[in-house]
C-alpha cells in the first residue's frame, strides 16, 4: 500500500485532484488515505515533494490485479485504478459483464461480417500480451466458419478528435488545451463550419503528472461525459458527444450553411428580390450580393458598398475571427459596411446585414449624405433570413477516438503479428472497436478512427499507465486466422462462451 510522511505532505492536493479511486483526501493541510487505496502509485507519482511512497502488503489482505503492468492491490469488495477489476472474496473478476450485441448496423454488402460475433466491451484483457486474447469466439454464418477475437487493450498512442460545430473563434490554431490547468490536446485546424480540438497522444499521456488528467479526458469524451475545458488566451468549452457546445457560456444553436460567399451563391436570387444589397457576415468568408459572381449571373449590378474585411476575390472578403457576428469582430452590424462610394451608389438602397446561421440581422437604407440609418426589417426580407437559417444543421459535438493497435496487441490474436497488419489493410480482417466499424488509415501499423457515437455506451476506460483501454475485435474467416497462425487451440464456439457467462 502506500505510506504518507506528514512531515513533508504540503497539503497541495495534487494527489486527491488525481486520484481514480477517491482513495485519498487532504484534511487539515494533510493527506490521509481510506480503505479505497490500491496502491496504484498514482498518488506516488504527482507528489512534488515525495512525501507518499509504496509499502508491501500481506498476501492475504489484498490480491494482485495482473491485467496489466501497474499491479494494483485490491482490497475484497473492491475495485483496481481502472475500475474494471473488483476483488471478488479473494479473486479478480472483470465487473462488467460481456456484451455480445454491437449497436451498429451491417452494410447489405460486405466482404467480412460487418458486426463481430460479440464485442470486447466486458471482455477484459491478459497480461503479459503474449497470451492468447480472453476471447476467440467462432460462429457459421452463411455456411462459413467465421472468428472474432477481441481483447480490451491498453492503447498508449490514442486519443480523440473533437469536432466543433460553431462560428466562433475559440483559439488560434496549435494553442493549448487545458483542463483543471493541465495540458490535454491542442486547437488544430477549423472545417466547414466547425472547429476542430486534438485531445491526448502518446506525448501528453506520457507527460508526467498531466497523463492521468490526459487519459481521463479521453476517455470522458470517448464515453459521452460532459467535460470543461480552457483554451489558452481563447475560450471556455462545455463539450459532450452528440450535445450542443457551450462556449463562453453561450450554447451555439446552428451550424453555418456555408461561407458568407457560398450563401451568397446558394440564396442570390432570394435577396435580390428584397433587398438592394446584402452582406453576409462570416469568420473565414465575407460574402457581398451585389459584386458576388451570383449577383452577376442574376442581372445585379455593383451598389458602391464596401464591406468591412480585406478582398479576396470579386464578391469575397477576408475578415478577423472573433465572438461577434458571423464569427467576426463585427459587434455592430453598421460596421459591416466601412465605406460607401456614392459615385456608384444610389440614395435609398436597402443594404441588409446577416451571418451564416441567420440568427441575426439588420437593415439599413442608404442616405443622401452616405451614411446609414436602420430601418424595419419587413416580413418579406425576414422570410428570406429564415430561409438561410431554417437550411442550417444543428450543431453538436462530435467525438472520433483514435489509436493504434499495432506493437503488442496484436499478440493476443496471432504469432505473426506483420500478417494480421497486412490482413486489416487488405479487408480480410474486419477491425472493429466496441463494435463500431473503424477508418484504418493508409501506411504502416494498425491505425484507426471510430466514431464513438456508434460504439457500445460507456466502452473505453484508462488504466494508470497511463493509457486508454479500448474494446477491440478483429473478425475473419476461420481459414484466415489460421494462416495468421492465430491461436486457434483458445477458439470457442459462440453458444460456448454464452452459456458459459449465463447471457
Amino acid at each position: 500500500m502506500i505510506k504518507i510522511d506528514l512531515e513533508k505532505c504540503i497539503g497541495c492536493k495534487l494527489c486527491e485532484n488525481n486520484c481514480p479511486l477517491d482513495a485519498i483526501h487532504v484534511v487539515n493541510k494533510k493527506a490521509e488515505k481510506n480503505e479505497n487505496c490500491v496502491s496504484c502509485g498514482i498518488c506516488v507519482r504527482v507528489c512534488p515533494v515525495d512525501a507518499i511512497e509504496k509499502v508491501s502488503v500481506e498476501e492475504n489482505e489484498y490480491q494482485v490485479c495482473t491485467n496489466c503492468p501497474v499491479r494494483c492491490t485490491i482490497p475484497s469488495g473492491k475495485t483496481g485504478a481502472c475500475k474494471r477489476f473488483t476483488n471478488e472474496n479473494g479473486t479478480i473478476k472483470r465487473n462488467r459483464k460481456l456484451v455480445v450485441q454491437a449497436v451498429t448496423k451491417e452494410p447489405e454488402t460486405r466482404n467480412l461480417p460487418y458486426k463481430p460475433l460479440i464485442t470486447a466491451v466486458g471482455g477484459g484483457s491478459n497480461y503479459p500480451c503474449c497470451l492468447p486474447a480472453p476471447y476467440i469466439v467462432q460462429e457459421k454464418i452463411n455456411d462459413v466458419d467465421v472468428v472474432t477475437v477481441v481483447t480490451e487493450a491498453p492503447l498508449s498512442y490514442s486519443g480523440v478528435k473533437v469536432k466543433l460545430d460553431t462560428n466562433l473563434h475559440i483559439g488560434e490554431e496549435g494553442t493549448k488545451v487545458k483542463r483543471d490547468g493541465k495540458v490535454v490536446g491542442m486547437v488544430t485546424t477549423e472545417e466547414y463550419g466547425s472547429k476542430m480540438l486534438t485531445i491526448g497522444g502518446a506525448n501528453l499521456l506520457s507527460n508526467g503528472n498531466a497523463g492521468f488528467i490526459v487519459a481521463r479526458t479521453i476517455v470522458d469524451l470517448a464515453n459521452g461525459r460532459k467535460v470543461n475545458l480552457k483554451i489558452d488566451k481563447g475560450s471556455t468549452l462545455e463539450i459532450q458527444q452528440g450535445k450542443p457546445p457551450i462556449i463562453d457560456g453561450q450554447e451555439e444553436k446552428l451550424m453555418r450553411v456555408g461561407c458568407g460567399s457560398a450563401t451568397i451563391g446558394m440564396f442570390a436570387k432570394q435577396l435580390k428580390e428584397v433587398v438592394d444589397e446584402a452582406i453576409i457576415l462570416d469568420y473565414h468568408v465575407i460574402g457581398l450580393l451585389s459584386e458576388h459572381l451570383a449577383g452577376r449571373v442574376i442581372g445585379m449590378e455593383y451598389s458602391g458598398v464596401v464591406p468591412y474585411g480585406t478582398k479576396s476575390t470579386v464578391g469575397r472578403y477576408f475578415g478577423k475571427h472573433g465572438h461577434g457576428w458571423g464569427g467576426t469582430e463585427i459587434i455592430d452590424p453598421s460596421q459591416a459596411v466601412e465605406s460607401v462610394d456614392m459615385n456608384v451608389a444610389k440614395p435609398g438602397i436597402k443594404i441588409l446585414v446577416t451571418e451564416t446561421t441567420g440568427q441575426k440581422a439588420a437593415l439599413y437604407e442608404l442616405q443622401k449624405d452616405g451614411s446609414l440609418k436602420e430601418v424595419e426589417i419587413s416580413k418579406e426580407i425576414m422570410d428570406v433570413v429564415n430561409l438561410i437559417r431554417n437550411t442550417c444543421e444543428k450543431s453538436l459535438t462530435s467525438v472520433i477516438y483514435t489509436g493504434g493497435t499495432g506493437g503488442s496487441a496484436r499478440a493476443g490474436v496471432t504469432t505473426l503479428p506483420k500478417k494480421l497488419t497486412d490482413a486489416v489493410h487488405q479487408e480480410k480482417v474486419s477491425l472493429t472497436i466496441g463494435g463500431a466499424p473503424t477508418y484504418i488509415l493508409p501506411g504502416g501499423g494498425i491505425n484507426f478512427m471510430v466514431d464513438v457515437s456508434k460504439m457500445v455506451p460507456e466502452a473505453t476506460s484508462w488504466v494508470p499507465t497511463p493509457a486508454t483501454v479500448a474494446p477491440v475485435e478483429y473478425t475473419m474467416t476461420r481459414k484466415t486466422f489460421e494462416d495468421l497462425g492465430g491461436h486457434t487451440a483458445s477458439i470457442r464456439t459462440k453458444e460456448e462462451v454464452i452459456k458459459e457467462l449465463g447471457l
